[in-house]
């Protein structure tokens, strides 16, 4: 009996966190199981969206820390 694949599996091998030997039994597993290939396909989509996201704070966010960090001096601190 072959061991199921689960989606942490999957995550392992498209991180290449896998050995070569599980590596090689899901590369054989996602050949013959089509549910797994479209979950796997699905995660590298959902894996490149992700990498496509800008993520900014707000206007209003920044504003918020501007305005904290004036009130406690911080602005007034200096990286080294």
């Amino acid at each position: 009996m072959t061991k199921p694949f689960t989606p942490n599996d999957l995550i392992r091998y498209i991180y290449q966190e896998m050995s070569e030997g599980e590596n090689e039994r899901l590369v054989q597993a996602l050949r013959e199981d089509g549910t797994l290939m479209q979950e796997y396909l699905e995660m590298l989509s959902t894996i490149d969206q992700l990498d496509q996201l800008i993520l900014e704070p707000s206007e209003k966010v920044v504003k918020g820390i501007l305005r904290k960090a004036k009130s406690t001096g911080l602005e007034k601190m200096k990286s080294f």
